[in-house]
């Protein structure tokens, strides 16, 4: 099988936020591409498809979140994020648009929500304060009480007064306790739901029944009033690092729901009968963004074979067509193989991975961390997986105790322990490929970037017998300076992963890399970072970089103009993979097949 080039790795359109109009005759959805992004329309009866929201252009989603546009109440324009974080409205005729708010360039509204009576729109700004403004005269009305850190997902209700939004506190990130707040058309701004763990995507069916996706039965499981819709140790929602996640939506006559499951990584589409709890698995794949107008239901679908798709399902007979294709075509099914579930006992419990055999393995394997680290990478398309199992690389994905898709207790065991549990999870998923022989020591490589490349840097000082090199992109190296410098949301994210300051100080010394590199001299490591990150400050990379080497150690550094945290630009796309395959040909030999 030829190598995939790094080319066809770059070279797609990220597609997200399907929204069909509410007769569900037009699908509107967002792409971007090279730096940009708009909307394009397409008639789903005949017709040809139309470019919105590129002058001035879309600030889109990413992934499965969303938060970047809606239809107005009429259905005859959307409403949308410019790139300067203000809202705009444009006629689906293609006229130019118009702006509906100046908040000036430093400051950015998401989730813009039409009330039913067409009268306003509802947003929120800086994921702070929820507002609305008004069409007729583009006055706008705070609407928050200013009681919550932080606000997101607004939704209008019926009488198109009543609103109500996803909240949380610091030091509490949004999966560790949130709840839903509603100010009534009387103005009275109260809480309506605090169930003591995580809550999201709070909206009202058109009977006036709250739904939301809630925690606190020990699975992220969506409910309609105090019930779950259908419990079971699932998830049927993401972490929520944004706005936008659509993971259900109820039928036009509110008797079914469509939820999306998460089934140790792989996903499923589902339709439960609201009054039977009788469940329908519709389809296989990692679903997002659902939206159920008329007769059909649209989605973004992905999969281990299937690159990221929106796609749109007849409900009557649940047949699926493909309406775009976002990353580029040429992937060859044996390029893209399904991955096998790996459970490994670990301390006090049970560490889940997935592994992903390369079809022509000559015995080398990549160690591959999720970033968050409260997150996981389901079974989606990854053409960063694709390119090295290409290239004879197999590649374990581990799901460390901490991350998302296995129930509340398992993500939240990591509180305090990040840096530790992590770190003996990752190895003892380790010791297991090497046990089983999918790999030797000498041919395992670890990668990750973010919170994955500070857990890779933890793996590595802990058991550097167990790698041959490490590869890690903007890593955390030094947990004073993130929880000090990092990004509003993050900001108080160590609270909880490490302990609060003072107090708990000498555990982020013990756990820094940067304090430490000494237990890294014998492993060969790569750090590629970008000068904009702010996320983690590039000083952390130059530091860590040069005490490495004064350390004795082999490290390089490389670090990427104009770049934040995850690198956005073509040329230093290609530029990573050429880096990084440069980097692995040096410290990895190719293992022999036999």
């Amino acid at each position: 099988m030829a190598p995939i080039s790094a080319e066809q790795c770059i070279g797609g359109r990220d597609l997200t936020e399907p929204r069909l109009s509410a007769d569900g005759s037009l699908l509107v959805h967002a792409v971007a591409h090279d730096g940009a992004a708009w909307l394009v329309l397409h008639h789903l009866d005949g017709g040809h498809q139309q470019v919105l929201a590129n002058a001035p252009g879309l600030r889109a989603g990413r992934g499965m979140g969303g938060g970047a546009w809606c239809f107005t109440a009429a259905g005859d324009a959307v409403v949308y994020v410019g790139v300067d974080g203000n809202l705009w409205l444009q006629s689906l005729t293609g006229a130019p648009p118009r702006a509906l708010t100046d908040h000036g360039p430093d400051r950015s509204a998401t989730g813009p929500t039409a009330a039913p009576d067409g009268s306003s729109v509802v947003y929120v700004l800086d994921l702070a304060e929820v507002h609305r403004v008004r069409l007729a005269d583009l006055s706008t009305t705070r609407l928050d009480d200013g009681n919550a850190d932080f606000c997101m997902d607004p939704f209008v209700e019926a009488d198109s007064l009543s609103v109500r939004w996803h909240a949380w506190d610091v030091p509490d990130m949004p999966w560790d306790r949130s709840r839903v707040q509603r100010i009534d058309a009387e103005g009275h701004v109260s809480v309506v739901l605090d169930g003591g763990g995580a809550v999201q995507q709070p909206r009202v069916m058109p009977d006036g029944t709250p739904t939301s996706v809630r925690d606190d039965s020990g699975w992220l499981n969506v409910h309609v009033g105090d019930r779950a819709v259908v419990a079971e140790p699932f998830e049927h929602a993401g972490p929520s690092w944004g706005p936008g996640q659509c993971s259900y939506a109820w039928s036009p006559d509110a008797r079914s729901l469509a939820y999306t499951r998460n089934e140790s990584g792989f996903g499923r589409l589902c339709v439960a009968d609201l009054a039977g709890g009788v469940t329908r698995e519709v389809a296989r794949g990692v679903h997002g963004q659902l939206s159920w107008q008329g007769t059909r239901l649209a989605a973004l679908r992905t999969g281990a074979r299937t690159p990221t798709q929106v796609v749109v399902y007849d409900t009557a007979t649940w047949e699926r067509s493909v309406v775009a294709v976002g990353p580029a075509a040429g992937f060859t099914p044996d390029a893209l193989p399904e991955p096998e579930l790996v459970e490994v006992a670990a301390i006090d419990g049970v560490v889940h991975a997935r592994l992903y055999r390369a079809a022509e393995s000559d015995g080398r394997l990549i160690v591959w961390l999720h970033g968050g680290p409260t997150d996981q990478w389901q079974v989606t398309f990854m053409p960063r997986f694709a390119y090295w199992l290409s290239r004879g690389w197999s590649i374990l994905v581990p799901d460390h105790r901490g991350s998302t898709g296995h129930g509340r207790a398992y993500q939240q065991a990591l509180r305090e322990r990040w840096g530790e549990l992590d770190v003996g999870d990752t190895l003892a998923v380790v010791r297991h490929a090497h046990d089983a022989g999918w790999a030797r020591p000498s041919h395992t490589v670890v990668m990750g970037s973010s919170a994955g490349g500070f857990t890779a840097l933890g793996a590595v000082a802990a058991d550097p017998d167990a790698f041959a090199a490490a590869v890690v992109l903007y890593p955390v190296t030094d947990l004073a300076d993130l929880a000090e410098r990092s990004h509003r949301f993050e900001r108080h994210y160590t609270v909880s992963l490490v302990g609060p300051l003072p107090d708990a100080l000498p555990r982020y010394r013990e756990r820094s890399p940067i304090l430490h590199t000494g237990r890294l001299r014998r492993t060969p490591l790569l750090v590629l970072h970008g000068d904009g990150d702010a996320v983690v400050p590039v000083q952390q990379s130059r530091v860590f970089a040069q005490r490495v080497a004064t350390s004795g150690g082999q490290v390089e550094l490389h670090v990427y103009e104009g770049e934040g945290h995850g690198f956005r630009q073509a040329v230093n796309q290609l530029d990573e993979y050429r880096r990084v395959e440069g980097f692995l040909a040096r410290c990895v030999p190719v293992a022999s097949r036999s």
